[in-house]
């Protein structure tokens, strides 16, 4: 017992971390199970429909606009002024009034952007597969619908979590997220096997949005939110003189993610067809199952880092860092290697599952750039903790190149063309320009008065 509680310890899993282990491993494994279900249940144009239908919904990030994670850095920053016992808070008035002000951004603005994403996803995705639509065969317009409404809900809910784990209740956060992730798997799994096709994970993502209001309804945690929404005084958060600076620079960021991270599937589709896109996808899913896993261990700090910053205790700032960055990183390269192999072996034994997903060598590449991707992500998440964003340049940049390469190089060399310049950008511009800005920007913050 001593033994595994030791290795516990080196690899920093405590409570909270243990929780959103739990919630990534779903994701992770989910992801796994529900690749075998679509591959019995779906045919190969279905299965491009689906992994789409997701790179499509990740223009969401165009409505968050990156305020979820200024959401949880703010508020803990707050919280170095209060503190908190059995779901009551006690402390200094104006920070508690601040919290409270930041409680009802999140609420009011959230509202907006969830009705505006609604009809946005519904407009963008009509014309996109209206226009790339290679079968009349696949009737992909109501589960669309549905799954556009279902996305608009379940991200009203995800502000009010990154406030929740700002507070430093990030297991309770953790807790609601892995709840609502089982019950989606489960859901998607069900309706799959009673035949629902497409529709099965539109449904599953519509109920499984019921976890969170139900959990805070009948948990403590909704006396300590009530108590915060009701300290509004005075004291207030002003959005256009503190959030609205980094958040422009964060959304620009965040947008440029889409372009680095999610274009890939929508130009597969359209200039291969369904079923590469399909591969595509079920490859990705794979691949960005690890990462999730893998950045729990960085994400679950970001409330503490903060905090130590607001501190200005970088010692022990940089201590949480690198440990939480190493476990990250081996984590990160185990499991990449672990699915290489894993796909290595379905095509030596030409299992028809290989079929599903990418050739071993564009799979290969794919998961090496996602190594790298998981190593730039720790360095932003350290950086961005400062309420600074100092990757709007280089974000802004290489979404232009990773853009420019895709359709250039994509439509004239196909799937590997467009692999191999995902590749050329994320080791030769990606990696050693967020190295540069990591080790500049530390230094000149950390010598200076915060």
């Amino acid at each position: 017992m001593d033994y595994f509680r030791n290795i516990i310890q080196k690899l920093g899993i405590d409570g909270a971390l243990f929780f959103t282990l739990i919630y990534r491993g779903l994701q992770a494994t989910g992801a796994l199970f529900t690749i075998v279900f679509i591959a019995a249940f779906l045919n190969k144009e279905e299965q491009g429909y689906y992994y789409t239908f997701g790179s499509i919904l990740a223009i969401q990030i165009f409505f968050e606009l990156g305020i979820t994670a200024i959401i949880t850095q703010f508020v803990a920053h707050e919280t170095a002024s209060v503190s908190f016992h059995n779901y009551k808070m006690k402390g200094n008035p104006l920070a508690s009034s601040r919290l409270s002000s930041l409680l009802r951004f999140c609420i009011n603005w959230f509202i907006i952007v969830c009705l505006l994403l609604f009809v946005t996803l519904i407009i963008v995705g009509f014309i996109f597969f209206n226009t790339f639509n290679t079968s009349s065969n696949i009737n992909w317009q109501f589960p669309w619908v549905i799954l556009c409404f279902s996305t608009a809900v379940n991200l009203f809910y995800i502000p009010l979590l990154a406030f929740i784990e700002g507070l430093g209740y990030i297991k309770i956060a953790s807790k609601i997220k892995a709840t609502q992730q089982f019950v989606l798997i489960l859901t998607s799994i069900l309706f799959l096997l009673l035949g629902l096709g497409l529709y099965a994970s539109p449904i599953a993502l519509l109920v499984s949005c019921a976890i969170p209001p139900l959990y805070i309804l009948f948990s403590k945690i909704k006396l300590l939110l009530k108590q915060i929404w009701n300290d509004l005084s005075i004291y207030k958060v002003n959005y256009f003189k503190e959030i609205f600076p980094l958040q422009w620079k964060v959304a620009i960021s965040w947008a440029s993610g889409y372009f680095i991270y999610q274009l890939f599937n929508p130009i597969v589709f359209a200039k291969d067809g369904a079923e590469v896109a399909g591969r595509v996808g079920m490859s990705l899913a794979v691949i960005n199952g690890i990462l999730t896993i893998s950045l729990s261990w960085m994400n679950i700090r970001i409330p503490q880092l903060s905090k130590l910053i607001a501190q200005r205790n970088f010692t022990e700032l940089d201590i949480v860092f690198r440990k939480n960055f190493k476990n990250a990183n081996f984590f990160s390269f185990l499991g990449l290697f672990i699915s290489v192999v894993f796909i290595i072996i379905l095509n030596y034994f030409s299992f028809s599952l290989g079929k599903r997903f990418l050739s071993v060598i564009p799979f290969c590449i794919m998961a090496f750039c996602a190594f790298i991707n998981q190593f730039i992500g720790g360095l932003a998440i350290y950086l961005r903790c400062h309420k600074k964003e100092p990757l709007l340049i280089y974000s802004f940049v290489i979404a232009i190149c990773t853009a420019t390469f895709f359709m250039i190089v994509g439509s004239s060399n196909g799937l590997m063309g467009i692999v191999w310049s995902y590749f050329f950008i994320t080791t030769f511009i990606s990696l050693p320009w967020v190295i540069y800005i990591y080790i500049t920007k530390k230094k000149q913050w950390h010598t200076q008065l915060y």
